[in-house]
């Protein structure tokens, strides 16, 4: 070939280049991983959660060299100045009414947005913010979910703004760190109170990347009547989990309002089994145990966290609210509305490789326990009630020997509706723990 001709056909095959992207503005590979990506998350927050290919954190473990943890450091070394809240703020744009590729791994069948995901990219936020805030001599983790609250259904497709900042920590080793989903304001301008969609807390600790015990952070410093606010909204947080933890049934027999409404469910259920009661359990009155349903995954290394080896915690948030969501549907028999979800912990990691088993209950309905009431009326003429969904989760190896309970989420509430004119039994849901049904039979004979 002689150099003109040469020379004529590299200038042709660069001209083709150039224009081929114009050409396939929407083309995309087969392929769909690509370099720091996971499922289910944005790749702007998977970036800053996945530093390390799987493959190369497996070869170093097999090698017997830690390459998943940060570089270890001293108490010496650890920078503990007060911060502002200001300097741990972050915000994610993401651009789901611009992006329709985008918006594949957030849509939902009903074509809403999909709830799961998004909290996958709350608590993938809440570990970048904690970060900003500690820095990297020390390793965070999720302890905590206080409270997810859906201010505005999520109806409408758009371009969705998710911000936080920590918002509590005095120098030990958790702090707290608020974030909200928003609708995306224009350039130039701020989010509005009306535009907010979701606001939730997450409950972060910091320990020490070698011994894994908990180290001391940088206290907060509060510098406007707002920051003050939040921090004072923070400190009865801390200050009512602190109260709340040492009324638990482990640590505390029933007060009396409690021993009173269980008595009077056991007496209900002891008429139910009598056959001399004229009184007969309702057509639409259903036991927990009824009610519960279990899944089973494998933990596989696209939903590990930052430190490679364990599971990230918003996957876990996902599957159980999932698994939620399909336990108040099977026993409504309706498409079910998220209202809120409660605090939820995070006792213990959840190991890459190992099965995790959840099982969801309802553990609360709104309708008269005992004969006394209605559901909650709902606009529109239709009538709403509302269950309380309780999921328990326990891992164990490949070996199935057992590890022992993991993190507990209990899920409220889902707000399954029913029009007004309708009969079904399921308008009203009495729900019974089914261990009343020995005990009432032991005590008729």
């Amino acid at each position: 070939m002689s150099k003109p001709l040469a020379c004529f056909s590299r200038i042709t095959l660069r001209a083709r280049a150039a224009v081929q992207p114009a050409l396939h503005p929407q083309a995309r590979a087969f392929s769909a991983s690509s370099r720091c990506c996971t499922d289910g998350v944005y790749q702007e927050l998977t970036a800053m959660r996945i530093r390390t290919p799987f493959i190369e954190a497996f070869r170093a473990q097999q090698n017997e060299q830690d390459a998943t943890q940060p570089s270890i450091s001293t108490e010496k070394t650890r920078d503990l100045t007060p911060k502002k809240m200001s300097d741990s703020y972050h915000k994610v744009i993401l651009p789901l009414a611009r992006d329709p590729w985008l918006l594949d791994s957030y849509i939902n069948s009903s074509g809403h947005i999909r709830l799961g995901t998004i909290f996958m990219d709350l608590d993938a936020l809440a570990g970048v913010i904690a970060y900003k805030h500690t820095g990297d001599s020390v390793m965070t983790v999720t302890a905590a979910v206080d409270r997810i609250t859906l201010k505005r259904p999520l109806s409408v497709i758009c371009d969705l703004e998710i911000s936080g900042q920590v918002t509590f920590a005095t120098g030990r080793s958790s702090m707290e760190v608020s974030l909200q989903v928003a609708k995306a304001p224009l350039e130039g301008e701020t989010v509005k109170e009306d535009d907010i969609l979701m606001t939730c807390a997450f409950t972060m600790v910091s320990l020490d990347p070698t011994t894994k015990k908990p180290v001391a952070i940088s206290p907060l410093i509060t510098t406007t009547p707002e920051e003050k606010r939040l921090f004072t909204q923070g400190q009865q947080n801390y200050n009512h989990k602190k109260a709340a933890s040492k009324l638990a049934l482990r640590k505390q027999t029933p007060n009396d309002q409690e021993s009173d409404l269980i008595h009077a469910l056991w007496l209900q259920q002891v008429a139910w089994h009598d056959p001399n009661s004229h009184t007969r359990k309702p057509h639409n009155a259903v036991t927990m145990a009824s009610t519960q349903i279990q899944s089973v995954q494998i933990m596989q290394p696209q939903f590990r966290n930052r430190h490679n080896f364990m599971i990230f915690g918003g996957f876990l948030l996902k599957s159980t609210f999932e698994l939620a969501f399909t336990c108040a549907s099977s026993i409504s028999h309706t498409r079910p509305t998220f209202l809120a979800l409660d605090p939820s912990t995070f006792e213990n990691p959840v190991p890459v490789g190992s099965i995790l088993y959840l099982t969801a209950r309802v553990a609360y309905s709104d309708s008269p326990l005992l004969g006394k009431g209605e559901g909650k009326g709902g606009e529109g003429g239709e009538r709403r009630t509302r269950i309380q969904i309780r999921v328990d989760s326990k891992v164990k190896n490949v070996e199935h020997e057992e590890v022992g309970t993991k993190p507990t989420g209990v899920f409220s509430a889902f707000s399954p509706s029913f029009p007004s004119v309708s009969h079904s039994p399921l308008s009203s849901l009495p729900i019974f723990p089914s261990k009343f049904d020995s005990i009432s039979s032991s005590q008729i004979k």
